[in-house]
């Protein structure tokens, strides 16, 4: 199977990010996404089993199963994997995802057991992560230089064969599989970041499946392929800046947010394939959802709340006050197609109310620098729980601890208040209620500016296997995610 992504991974460590929200094809985590919102035993045997205040929970570990290296797993890997996680020495990306968890400790071969530092509902979804040998993590270094970068050595479906950097990867079945060896056997998937470009060697007949824009998968569709649609958590949204003068205040934050015609947007550059984003908890999260915490489309009712909060239009039509120009800029990633067109239209809508926003697409390594000062085009979004789709986005105890955690640095009381309430609630209705009140209170108060929830669309040919079916998708997308998400337990055609 010959596949076409236009994100090439930085690394295939798990330590440093690499399949976060499940489904990466060479490491299983204790639990698997099952494409429902849902989580499944994967290396754990059954659901993980939590104390009475969910302080600690007990896993139960998978009996016979191997790393790609022959190694068996057992318990001293999965601690290995989470301490390493967390210790400072081995300079782990994602150890703010974890910063609940006060220890780990093998209770035998084939258990464990997470104490946290306070009850954490949420703590299932965590347990995707992928699990590594133990070997491999004998020695506290930084695995900004581990061998796991690209030479990865998990218990997945697959092993890795070959990665060309920069140009493509080729994975082959893994025939010890604990799941039963995958019956495809071999995939290539090539690296070809430019939409258009992957459309157009699409269309000439080259791949057998690559993820595209919405309306660009349905123009590359032709005879023998399909075009597919799937739900997601995904969101995009501009990101503002809270301490820049014109972008971090509340008259315009708020302004922006009735200025901008999501519906349109969805129309016009999704082909309708999107839902409309005011606050970061979708549809797809049943009871956790806000229905209520919404805006209209409404720019007269923008120039309004800028008209009394002193932004006087000026000749050229661009506001000011006191001297300061309504004025910021708002950058996204060049090779992301669909962030340009979102942003350009965020840019349209803001011009209309009066206020300027210059637009600057950049290499995704010049935006850390620049996130104090410009907003940008984010994206995100985990549907297996409200608090990882939620508490890095917005709560201010996320500022600080990871490049995109919180970037704007907003701040709202009430809305960190319900947060962390929520994060420790046991009852699932309580929990959604406090969902639903930091929606509300952030509504109030906007910090940034949810443009949609995304579908993401590919295009694939129809084969000679049988077992595709559509996830809920996280934000991450491509060829690990989309229709091959599963593609370990597909099946030859009869």
């Amino acid at each position: 199977m010959l596949l076409a992504d236009g994100y090439e991974p930085e690394s295939l460590n798990p330590l440093l990010g690499y399949g976060a929200e499940g489904a990466a094809k060479f490491y299983d985590g204790l639990l698997a996404f099952d494409g429902r919102a849902q989580l499944r035993p994967a290396l754990a045997v059954q659901p993980p089993q939590s104390n009475a205040d969910a302080t600690s929970w007990t896993v139960k570990l998978r009996d016979g199963v191997k790393f790609h290296d022959g190694t068996p797993f057992d318990a001293e890997d999965v601690v290995a994997t989470y301490r390493a996680a967390t210790d400072p020495a081995y300079a782990s990306t994602i150890s703010s995802d974890y910063d609940v968890l006060a220890g780990v400790q093998a209770v035998d071969p084939h258990t464990v057991r997470f104490d946290l530092k306070f009850p954490y509902s949420a703590w299932p979804s965590k347990l995707v992560l992928g699990i590594l040998p133990n070997e491999a993590l004998k020695t506290p270094s930084s695995q900004e230089n581990s061998p796991l970068n690209t030479r990865p050595v998990g218990t997945g479906p697959y092993k890795l064969v070959e990665w060309r950097q920069g140009d493509q990867m080729t994975w082959t079945a893994n025939p010890d599989y604990w799941g039963g060896a995958p019956s495809v056997h071999d995939i290539t998937v090539v690296f070809a970041k430019d939409d258009n470009t992957r459309a157009q060697r699409l269309a000439a007949g080259e791949f057998d499946g690559t993820v595209l824009p919405p309306v660009l998968a349905e123009g590359a569709a032709r005879d023998g392929f399909r075009v597919v649609h799937h739900e997601t958590a995904d969101y995009r949204s501009i990101a503002l800046p809270n301490t820049h003068p014109v972008a971090g205040d509340r008259a315009v934050r708020t302004a922006l947010n009735f200025a901008v015609d999501r519906e349109g947007m969805i129309k016009a550059l999704l082909g309708g394939r999107g839902k409309p984003a005011y606050a970061p908890v979708p549809p797809s999260m049943g009871a956790n959802h806000e229905p209520a915490a919404t805006f209209a489309h409404d720019p007269q009712q923008a120039g309004r709340i800028l008209d009394d909060a002193g932004w006087r239009v000026g000749s050229d039509g661009i506001r000011e006050r006191n001297g300061t120009r309504a004025k910021f800029t708002v950058m996204y990633f060049a090779d992301d197609s669909l962030r340009r067109d979102l942003a350009t239209g965020f840019a349209s809508d803001a011009r209309e109310v009066g206020i300027e926003v210059e637009l600057a697409g950049v290499d995704r390594s010049a935006v850390p620098g620049r996130l104090g000062t410009d907003g940008i085009v984010l994206g995100g979004g985990n549907p297996m729980d409200p608090d990882p789709q939620v508490y890095s986005s917005l709560s201010s105890s996320a500022i600080g601890t990871g490049t995109y955690n919180n970037p704007g640095q907003y701040r709202n009381a009430e809305v960190d208040t319900a947060l962390d309430a929520a994060r420790r609630e046991l009852d699932p209705a309580k929990r959604a209620e406090l969902y639903r009140q930091a929606q509300r209170a952030y509504v109030a108060d906007p910090g940034l500016v949810y443009l949609a929830f995304i579908d993401h669309s590919y295009v694939l040919r129809d084969g000679s296997f049988t077992g595709y079916q559509p996830p809920i998708e996280p934000h991450t997308h491509g060829t690990t995610w989309g229709p091959w998400w599963n593609v370990e337990t597909w099946k030859p055609r009869a």
